[in-house]
């Protein structure tokens, strides 16, 4: 009988879980509490639904660590496969963030569309000045990305202390970031509601906006674990999806400064 539970596969079958489903109703919790919001209710109805998430956060990224550190569940061919999903998982945030570009250029080109307006900016809508808060939060997250490589570099050469500081820089960066994102957003002379330009710019860098706010939760994760000796040289996949996560939300910024701030001002007259 005791052969029967002896594993004869590389495979990690995992133990059933409450996780999903506690996170489906966070999740739906927290979109009925939003809608709640938004027709006028109290912002506090948020809170038991993000709770839930946060909770479930917690709950499943520690079975997941505990899995990782017990030397049998993640062999070679479930970090191959967790390896694989990031990718297709970022790839499929690539999609949302072309959605999101097309929704601008269609708005904004009139060959692309009848309805575009034929000025860009719109008439009335004073642009966010290139060259001011977003090219200091470019330079933000571009030196993020170089001190994440760094700490990449710093875990295959074994040396913890250097890791831990740089993935602890790395995080402080993307707070950064979204501190002054919000800075900008909160001096912004238009609001999300005034138009297809409003609209187009807080969809697209907004939900950027989240991405590194999520990115960074995952860096400061990986810092804690990082302290606690979690990643081998041999065996560091959080790490790694961490690291690919963080570059994407880089380059795209780089497509979001490039063409939301950089083209769409150009040639707009900004106040000396």
């Amino acid at each position: 009988m005791a052969s029967d539970t002896i594993k004869k596969h590389p495979y990690h079958m995992v133990e059933p879980s409450p996780w999903p489903i506690v996170g489906t109703i966070g999740a739906f919790a927290t979109v009925m509490g939003g809608v709640y919001y938004m027709q006028g209710g109290s912002l506090l109805a948020l809170l038991p639904g993000l709770a839930l998430i946060l909770f479930t956060m917690f709950g499943w990224w520690r079975d997941v660590v505990r899995e990782a550190q017990g030397g049998a569940d993640h062999t070679s061919v479930v970090q191959h496969g967790l390896r694989f999903g990031m990718v297709l998982f970022i790839i499929s945030e690539v999609m949302f963030f072309f959605a999101f570009f097309w929704a601008y250029f269609h708005s904004s080109i009139p060959a692309l569309s009848l309805i575009a307006s034929p000025t860009w900016p719109p008439e009335g809508i004073v642009p966010l000045h290139t060259w001011g808060l977003p090219f200091v939060n470019t330079l933000i997250l571009l030196t993020s990305g170089a001190t994440v490589t760094i700490a990449h570099h710093a875990l295959k050469a074994g040396d913890r202390k250097k890791l831990v500081l740089f993935l602890a820089l790395t995080s402080l960066l993307g707070a950064i970031f979204l501190c002054t994102q919000a800075y900008e957003y909160y001096h912004a002379s238009f609001k999300i509601t005034e138009g297809i330009y409003p609209s187009t710019f807080y969809l697209a860098t907004g939900f950027h906006g989240f991405h590194v706010f999520i990115g960074t939760i995952f860096l400061i994760v990986c810092t804690f674990r990082a302290k606690a000796g979690h990643f081998k040289i041999e065996q560091h996949v959080g790490f790694e999806a961490a690291a690919w996560y963080w570059h994407f939300v880089d380059v795209v910024w780089l497509f979001l400064f490039t063409a939301i701030y950089w083209w769409g001002s150009f040639g707009y007259a900004f106040a000396s």
